[in-house]
């Protein structure tokens, strides 16, 4: 029994009353066939409703399966002796025909004709790696499961030695080419190897023989069977209902027509159109004409290049899988046998008006699909007004075009916010759960929905007592369905981490990915809250990656030897918590970080290791299944504790993976045969994602989802994103041994095909609204892209049958597609959100953040100058900060460095340069500008460190101690390249490190300065003390100053590097004159900061702190080395814009590129000028030279 109509809350309704009004007995299930969990749940909730609206008032004794998993089952309805699974499954055939293909010389040789095999083992042996044979085994597996359910026809032939392909409609044989006559070959090769296989000792003659018929013969024995018999199976189910799928082989519609002599089946199908529509779409030829629908709005004998201008264009581009489903229904179908039972059986009902009697855009298309109108018939009808389209009150179909995924949920959360907010106002009833947002890849948006709608589920707000967590009024609640459970549970994304641990490095980053893992820590006692200690000590200790020496050489690595390894670093970590700082033991630096309590962390971090050492190396020998299956269910127990249902199902999700693939392999034969790593480990992965009816769906909020059949159930908002060229229809491409590919036959399926129905499904369901967005901007350049051809077709049909109702008097410019289609700007805080008199009334955001950024635009103020270039230009000042604390000299040494730097982090809170510690997974090679200043700062340091505690010792000994021990503790490069960058080290510092040594022989007697705090203008303060004073017996007093940067750039001086000592300085002669030394390296030099009066180092200094309070008010426009430029005569601009190797100064923060994009920008006011005289020119006046042999 076949029940139609075009909107499946009527199929549903009449099942429920079909259900009700023949109740099953009271121990049996109803037999529910679905396509998808969606149209599971959303059957179960109807069923579920009291029985005043329409329902049984309970869902239960119900079996909701796919079509396929049925289909089995009913075969062993007839044939209890067919066993549950066969080996012509396609999980089974795989491991059969890896068998088959890895020994590639007995192929060869159980083949009569082995030239025949020729592309095949051509493909095979231009790469030994073994996962190359189970992937082409697995598609071939695929390829003749495909053939047993649609091309049963051939394998027949091919099994009685005919070579052919059966055309369809003609029935006509056509031999196979020579390069396809390896398939024929093969799978006689498969059936025959199948057959001779030893039977189980459990199985009985009468199960062994159904264990060896392919599913294309067993479903011709079981068709036939069930036709003959009188009476059903008693495990057969009493009725079937087949609810909403889209499309079926027509080996299951045969088997679904056999049993309804034996039992109740009815189908419950959605079509489009009450009309026949089956001479509209291409491959009419194959098809009957319908003896259900015969009714027809299109003249026969048209040509089929005119047929779009007789039938609905939508419907002819995008329904071809429906039409092919619906004459596969109708060849078998005899409506006179079960019409009187129903009411109806056609439940076409049209597209109605709203209660104000109008018909919304959204309406009439839908109306238009039901009607078959074609494009002609519409515009005719929208010349009267009352199908003309008024886009400010009619919003039922909308275009958005965005910049990225991330825009476009962000637009559709304030669109989502906006719809609920205008539902409320009009009275209507509109909640989380009639909203469904659909994507081509849910995975690929679900870190974006998150992100957006994720925000806003607490929010942190003051109180009496302090700050607290509130849901903030904007949270929509929501669920992303689709998700594969690898990318959404912890526990599996480590177990797949695992499974790499043969090929592994090792690397830090890697295994502190690992500790993230909450079933890992529990399993090994780790802490959260000690983690970032332990990520510290890590660090610390030099460990980059690899376990050890021996681990490197297996990687063909032997010369890298143990030399930041994990074995290296623990090594220095155990030494470090025995003897502290002491000295080196087998050449083993310790790492003296370690101690107290805390060191209890380094235990379960040796055990992390050792269980990873054993696991790799278990890894390395190839294992039977069953080997497979106890070395994987241990991994699991060695590195996992459960302690949540989530990751109790990820395990049981991984256990019974391997159950199931092992069974697998003993229907294939394969039990006793070693496989590698790699096939056990795509094979399981693969298995781990596998969706299932089971997941939720409908869970009472906006619902996020993968575009797939049967998902478009009915909603009264359908949202779909990522619509874009490249995206949708999704394209899969086949195989180039794929003999359907060329042979079309109504009923085959084909990826595209199946997108092209979904969207006119998803189009079809929508009851209120349907918004259809993509990527239409480049992110980069605002480049227009195109949206997919189908949004192109839908947009193409809407601009060529409607037009705006203001549009008739000529008083509109704008087009439909101009109208109901709105471009979003880059970013969510752009001005455009907040400009009162905007063209279009679609640009509006919730997002209250940047509505106070945009304060005064927002109020109505059109005419508002950019307040950061006020900011910029001196014309606006930010309010006064307040100080949480003293200013210090330091303070002010990296406001002269860098003064915008210090306006955005110190006023702003903005930090352009991630300051955050990333693991390094590398070992050094050579040291970079960066690295070899931090190593000449630890050595200068250390040397320092030792020369106070042995004053003696010379310079170049102590400054050899130091960088042996820098080399023990991991911090050179490896190998030869160590002893390179030693030399280059050494030859920097012996020089400076010297003449420091001669300075403080010299000047002895070290003290600090008194603490001193000066109040300032604004009622903030400077606090400062020195701790590096030197005296000598005649009571003169210096600075003395060793820094790793070098001082000079040829022989000019690198200002930068000294402007930093320059308050250290002005302080200093405070209490008395004071000459600092300023030493560095790779230089035989010393540069004097000469003394002065304490009254004029005192004004300096508290004008300095005073420059700092105005540049946290205002952003100036300084660069410290091109205002020494300046001041020095020389070149500003080449130092700013830089030049051929050399970078300038424009690039070394974001602001200066774009508030003062060249130098003439930089000096155009005159500011700079003053600004640079007033806080460069003083420390130029101070400086001199003085020869290292002249101190």
């Amino acid at each position: 029994m076949v029940i139609q109509g075009n909107h499946l809350e009527e199929l549903r309704d009449v099942m429920t009353g079909w259900i009700q009004r023949y109740p099953l007995s009271p121990l049996e299930d109803e037999q529910i066939l679905v396509q998808s969990n969606g149209i599971a749940q959303w059957l179960k909730m109807a069923l579920a409703e009291n029985e005043d609206k329409g329902g049984c008032g309970i869902a239960a004794a119900m079996k909701v399966q796919l079509p396929g998993r049925f289909i089995w089952q009913a075969y062993r309805c007839f044939e209890p002796d067919i066993p549950s699974a066969s080996p012509f499954d396609k999980g089974p055939l795989t491991w059969t025909l890896y068998q088959l293909l890895s020994d590639q010389t007995t192929l060869q040789a159980s083949i009569p004709n082995p030239d025949c095999l020729s592309p095949l083992l051509g493909f095979l042996q231009k790469d030994a790696d073994p996962r190359r044979v189970y992937q082409l085994a697995a598609k071939l597996s695929d390829i003749y499961d495909q053939y047993q359910i649609y091309r049963a026809d051939w394998l027949e032939a091919w099994e009685a030695s005919r070579d052919v392909l059966i055309r369809a409609g003609q029935e006509s044989e056509v031999p196979l080419s020579e390069e396809q006559l390896w398939q024929p070959a093969l799978w006689r090769l498969i059936c025959e190897t199948i057959r001779q296989q030893p039977l189980k000792t459990t199985l009985s003659e009468r199960e062994g023989f159904w264990a060896k018929k392919s599913r294309s013969e067993i479903h011709r024995i079981i068709v036939e069977q069930a036709r003959q018999q009188r009476s059903a199976p008693d495990d057969l189910p009493k009725r079937v209902i087949v609810f909403g799928i889209s499309a079926l082989p027509q080996q299951n519609l045969e088997l679904l027509q056999s049993l309804s002599h034996v039992c109740q089946v009815l189908l419950f199908v959605h079509n489009p159109s009450p009309h026949y529509w089956g001479d509209l779409i291409e491959g009419r030829a194959l098809l009957k004409q319908y003896t259900r629908t015969r009714e027809r709005k299109i003249p026969e004998g048209i040509p089929l290049e005119n047929l779009h201008l007789q039938g609905n264009p939508l419907l002819a581009s995008w329904g071809k899988q429906g039409r092919d489903y619906l004459h596969l229904l109708d060849e078998n179908d005899q409506p006179e046998s079960y019409r009187n039972h129903f009411n109806r059986i056609d439940l076409f009902e049209p597209p109605h008006p709203d209660d104000q009697g109008k018909m919304s855009l959204l309406r009439q298309v839908q109306d238009d699909i039901y009607q078959l109108r074609s494009l002609d018939e519409r515009k005719e009808r929208s010349r009267s007004a009352e199908h003309q389209v008024d886009p400010d009150s009619d919003n039922s179909l909308q275009f958005i075009v965005a910049h990225s995924p991330q825009r476009e949920v962000e637009i559709l959360h304030d669109q989502l916010l906006d719809a609920f907010e205008q539902a409320q106002k009009q009275g209507a009833s509109l909640q989380p759960r009639d909203i469904l947002v659909m994507v081509p890849d849910v995975s690929v948006y679900a870190p974006h929905v998150q992100a957006v709608f994720g925000r806003y589920q607490q929010t942190k707000e003051a109180g009496g007592i302090g700050e607290y967590l509130v849901r903030d009024s904007r949270f929509i609640p929501y669920y992303i369905s689709d998700q594969g459970q690898r990318g959404v549970n912890s526990l599996l994304t480590a177990f797949e981490s695992l499974l790499q641990l043969r090929d592994a490095r090792f690397a830090v980053s890697e295994l502190l990915d690992l500790l993230d893992t909450p079933a890992l820590q529990n399993r090994f006692g780790f802490s959260e809250e000690y983690l970032p200690r332990l990520h510290q000590w890590i660090k610390g200790a030099n460990i980059r990656w690899g376990l050890d020496q021996q681990h490197r050489s297996e990687l063909d690595l032997p010369e890298a030897g143990e030399q930041n390894s994990w074995l290296f670093g623990l090594k220095r970590m155990l030494l470090g918590y025995a003897v502290g700082q002491g000295e080196r033991w087998q050449e083993i630096e310790p790492y003296d970080e370690i101690a107290g309590l805390e060191a209890a962390l380094i235990g379960p971090l040796v055990l992390l290791i050792d269980a990873l050492q054993l696991t790799r190396q278990e890894m390395m020998t190839p294992w039977e299944p069953r080997e497979w299956e106890r070395m994987i269910n241990g991994l699991c127990h060695r590195f996992f504790t459960t302690d949540s249902p989530s990751d109790e199902r990820a395990i049981s999700t991984i256990s019974k993976g391997m159950e199931s693939w092992c069974q697998e392999c003993e229907l294939g034969q394969l039990l006793h045969e070693p496989l590698p790593l790699e096939v056990v480990r795509e094979e399981l992965l693969s298995r781990i994602d596998q969706p299932t009816l089971t997941q939720k769906f409908l869970g009472g909020s906006v619902n996020f989802a993968t575009l797939m059949p049967m998902r478009a159930i009915p909603f009264k908002q359908v949202w779909l994103l990522g619509m874009n060229d490249a995206d949708y229809p999704r394209s899969q491409q086949a195989a180039d041994f794929d003999l359907m590919t060329n042979d079309y036959r109504p009923g085959d399926r084909s990826r595209r095909e199946d997108d092209r129905y979904l969207f006119l499904e998803a189009l079809l369901s929508a009851r209120e609204r349907l918004v259809i967005s993509w990527v239409g901007r480049n992110i980069r350049d605002n480049s227009e892209k195109p949206p997919s051809v189908l949004v192109g077709q839908l947009r193409d049909y809407l601009d060529a049958g409607w037009f705006l109702a203001s549009q008739a008097g000529g008083a509109e410019s704008r087009t439909l597609l101009e109208a109901i289609t709105t471009e979003h700007p880059l970013q969510p805080f752009s001005k455009q959100y907040f400009q009162p008199n905007a063209e279009s009334k679609a640009l509006f955001t919730y997002a209250k953040e940047w509505r106070d950024v945009h304060g005064e635009m927002a109020q109505g103020h059109d005419q508002i100058p950019d307040a950061s270039q006020a900011l910029v230009s001196g014309e606006r000042t930010l309010p006064a900060l307040k100080l949480d604390a003293p200013l210090t000299l330091t303070d002010l040494a990296g406001f002269l460095r860098h003064p915008v730097k210090t306006f955005f982090s110190r006023r702003l809170g903005v930090n352009w340069f991630d300051g955050g510690e990333v693991a390094e997974d590398e070992e050094r090679f050579a040291l970079d500008g960066l690295e070899r200043w931090a190593l000449q700062k630890t050595l200068i340091d250390r040397v320092i460190q030792q020369q106070a505690k042995f004053p003696d010792s010379p310079a170049d000994r102590l400054l050899e101690q130091s960088l042996n021990s820098l080399r023990a503790a991991g911090e050179l490069p490896m190998a030869a390249f160590a002893d390179a960058e030693q030399v280059r080290l050494k030859e920097a510092l012996y020089e400076p490190l010297s003449l420091y040594q001669t300075l403080q022989q010299q000047y002895q007697d070290s003290y600090s300065s008194a603490v001193r705090v000066f109040d300032l203008t604004t009622g903030d303060r400077l606090e400062a003390q020195l701790n590096d004073l030197r005296r000598n017996a005649s009571g003169e007093t210096i600075r003395l100053v060793l820094q790793p940067s070098r001082l000079f750039r040829g022989d000019d001086l690198k200002y930068e590097h000294l402007i930093r000592h320059w308050p250290y300085h002005l302080f200093a002669q405070l209490e008395q004159p004071v000459i600092t030394h300023l030493l560095g390296a790779d230089s035989q030099q010393t540069i004097q900061m000469q003394p002065m009066a304490s009254a004029q180092a005192e004004a300096i200094l508290l004008d300095l702190a005073q420059a700092w309070l105005e540049n946290i008010n205002q952003l100036w426009p300084l660069a410290c080395k091109t205002g020494f430029s300046h001041l020095t005569d020389g070149d500003p601009e080449g130092q700013y814009m830089g030049g051929f190797r050399h970078t300038g100064e424009c690039g070394e923060h974001p602001a200066y590129s774009r508030f003062w994009p060249d130098f003439q920008s930089l000096a155009a006011d005159g500011r700079f000028e003053a600004l640079a005289e007033r806080l460069y020119a003083p420390m130029l006046a101070s400086l001199k030279p003085i020869a290292g042999d002249q101190v």
